[in-house]
């Protein structure tokens, strides 16, 4: 075989055995660096190589090809650590909802923007339940394409409609029979005055103003810290009944410490509110992102500000017993999509600490 001028030549083995046929060794003949004819494709150009291939080449590096093709988006497929699923009141739901990567989808429910996360893949709206939903059949309302620039408030409409067709995809939701308790005390201890009555009503819109924040990004967890070390009470949802009138449930998680413990923020987020409120005392309300927000209440000493950014596991304050309580202890709240729901959902189980975000 003649080698062409301005050539290399190299020895290539094309399989195993020796002599004629598909497996002997074979020489190559490469042409130096340089550019082909204007206008000329691979195909166009000066034949430099002469090889007898391996008839198992060809397939084989098709697919090699398609393996690195798919590669990218194996490695996007990202998973996210979900909730626990509680489809209760006061739980939490995770429900599947259509939309192309890169376009996640607008989803509300009660006419409050839902977090939507993309897991494995999939989009994954997280939706909060409220405590004082009636069991039974639920839905959200969804708009493929339309999350990426939407708001928390009155742009929600505008937005989905401006996107386009909207659906509704149903759940269940069941029952769960939360612990009651039923007291007889003094009037005089449980009735507010005119003007403890007005000022526990402003401080829960104040409340309610602060919970309704909706911010991106979303976080790249759902597993949050306990913030103090402690006994977890089960105190969720218990509601008291006074003097045969029921008062609104528990809605978050009293964590026993010692007075001055300090309180870490349970995810990484941005502080919205502090204050001294009535029932809940020297109060910090964390955003997380995509409607996750933390609250902790009946602080001896609060330690951030507002707007202050706070890194996973860093200090916001101490323990106290501040408000409307008997005895030192941290009560934790998680709000969802402007509802409180049970925080036990989101802690990893005892004696595996999540990681730090």
């Amino acid at each position: 075989m003649q080698r062409p001028q301005n050539a290399l030549v190299s020895i290539a083995p094309s399989g195993r055995g020796r002599g004629r046929g598909p497996n002997r060794r074979i020489a190559v003949f490469e042409p130096r660096a340089a550019a082909a004819p204007k206008g000329c494709g691979p195909k166009d150009g000066p034949a430099y190589t002469a090889r007898r291939r391996n008839p198992h080449h060809g397939l084989f590096g098709r697919w090699i090809a398609a393996f690195l093709g798919w590669l990218p988006l194996l490695c996007c497929a990202q998973t996210v650590e979900l909730p626990a699923q509680a489809s209760v009141p006061g739980g939490v739901r995770m429900i599947q909802v259509p939309g192309a990567p890169g376009q996640p989808p607008l989803v509300t429910y009660q006419d409050h923007r839902v977090l939507v996360l993309r897991d494995a893949g999939k989009w994954i709206a997280v939706v909060g339940l409220p405590l004082s939903l009636a069991p039974g059949e639920q839905q959200i309302t969804v708009t493929p394409g339309a999350g990426a620039n939407a708001g928390p408030g009155p742009g929600i409409r505008s937005s989905a409609t401006a996107a386009g067709s909207t659906m509704s995809i149903p759940f269940t939701v069941g029952a769960k029979a939360y612990t009651e308790q039923r007291l007889r005390v003094a009037p005089g201890k449980v009735d507010l005055s005119a003007a403890d009555a007005g000022r526990a009503a402003s401080e829960r819109a104040r409340i309610l103003a602060a919970i309704a924040t909706y911010s991106s990004p979303n976080p790249p967890t759902l597993r949050l810290m306990q913030p103090v070390p402690g006994r977890r009470s089960s105190s969720f949802g218990l509601r008291r009944v006074f003097n045969g009138e029921p008062r609104n449930p528990h809605t978050g998680m009293d964590i026993a410490a010692p007075a001055g413990t300090p309180i870490l923020t349970a995810a990484a987020g941005t502080v919205v509110d502090t204050g001294d409120y009535f029932f809940n005392g020297n109060t910090v309300i964390v955003d997380h992102g995509g409607g996750l927000l933390t609250m902790y209440c009946h602080l001896s000493h609060i330690g951030v500000t507002i707007g202050q950014h706070l890194a996973a596991g860093e200090e916001l304050g101490k323990v106290g017993m501040t408000g409307r309580v008997t005895g030192p202890h941290l009560h934790y709240g998680v709000i969802l999509n402007q509802v409180f729901v049970d925080p036990a959902l989101f802690l990893a189980p005892p004696g595996r600490p999540p990681r730090r975000r």
